[in-house]
């Protein structure tokens, strides 16, 4: 017998055996379903096992409009290839009236039929209908995650062929692309790590409802939530490891690691151990934890890390500009400092 595992709006339930699941279906299908066996999240109205019990519930009302569907909307089917091992970047292939959406500052090249938009919110309704009200409350979220107001649409005006638009990450590290219907159409994320995407992917927010989670989880309060039914492109530190964990199976991570995580994990925050290893560690207070089922990305290299570093080894904190030179101070001298 499978224990059942259910996500709603990215608040998980279970495991619930199959008499519970079939009377969680009935009371609410408008969610996902995952059992052991299944690659990902399915809608519960698509799982057999649960039809049954989802189909009588899932009839709206007379008159009434039916249930939402999560990624209704179309996104754009784009090709695609990354180039590069450090310092990446990603080149989308766009056929006649396809179009990618990017952070503004992303684009490294593109092709002369590729024209670009300034699109007010994240693009998720530019070219398919959508009130004023919509785009707004779509700018006003990318503004409390930390984005700009502004997004950048790339489309293909040409009648015939191929054309091309390239993205560069900003600092060293990974691009990984994802799909989100693989994902349950909901992918959690790390501020600012939305590089590009095919049009019609929506970008919302992500509250941290837990207190402690959001003060050391390392990600704050609010993350990013990439919604829909296409390609997104993220970014991450160095190099990018992606984990499967199942049912119950528990990772700690480095609290600025996290990239992130499928909507059915559960995220929280646990203390390192005793005072010494808090004091003495080096591994802050708290550690990131992440609960399954489902899928995570970690990053080897948080460009706060990397920042971090930089800052120390600045002469104007104190660093040096020739450490580990034979020279020392002299070869400050030779090199025409003349700050002695």
């Amino acid at each position: 017998m499978y224990q059942w595992f259910f996500s709603y709006d990215g608040q998980q339930m279970g495991p619930l055996d199959q008499t519970a699941a079939l009377a969680q279906a009935r009371r609410n299908p408008n969610g996902f379903a995952w059992r052991e066996g299944f690659s990902g999240w399915k809608p519960i109205g698509e799982v057999s096992e649960l039809s049954v019990a989802a189909a009588g519930s899932m009839v709206p009302a007379a008159g009434a409009p039916p249930p939402p569907v999560v990624g209704s909307r179309r996104s754009d089917e784009v090709d695609y290839r990354i180039v590069g091992n450090d310092m990446q970047f990603v080149e989308i292939e766009l056929d006649p009236g396809e179009s990618v959406v990017a952070e503004a500052g992303a684009l490294m090249y593109k092709d002369s039929a590729v024209e670009l938009e300034t699109v007010f919110g994240d693009s998720s309704y530019a070219g398919q209908g959508g009130s004023f009200m919509d785009k707004l409350l779509s700018a006003g979220k990318r503004v409390v995650t930390g984005e700009g107001l502004f997004t950048t649409l790339f489309t293909h005006r040409g009648s015939s062929g191929k054309a091309h638009a390239a993205f560069a990450a900003p600092y060293p590290g990974t691009i990984h692309p994802m799909r989100l219907t693989d994902y349950g159409g909901r992918v959690i994320c790390q501020k600012d790590s939305f590089l590009c995407g095919a049009r019609g992917v929506q970008l919302g927010i992500f509250f941290q409802r837990k207190i402690l989670t959001g003060l050391f989880g390392g990600e704050g309060f609010i993350m990013e939530k990439l919604e829909g039914d296409g390609l997104v492109f993220v970014h991450a530190g160095g190099t990018v490891v992606e984990r499967e964990l199942a049912a119950g199976e528990r990772i700690d991570v480095d609290t600025g690691c996290v990239v992130a995580f499928t909507g059915n994990i559960e995220f929280d925050v646990r203390s390192v151990g005793g005072i010494k290893s808090m004091l003495f560690g080096g591994e802050g207070l708290f550690l990131a934890t992440l609960t399954g089922p489902g899928k995570v990305w970690l990053q080897s290299l948080p460009f706060s890390r990397l920042a971090g570093r930089m800052l120390a080894s600045a002469p104007q904190r104190g660093g040096s500009r020739d450490e580990g030179s034979v020279l020392g101070g002299l070869g400050n001298i030779l090199g025409g400092d003349r700050s002695f």
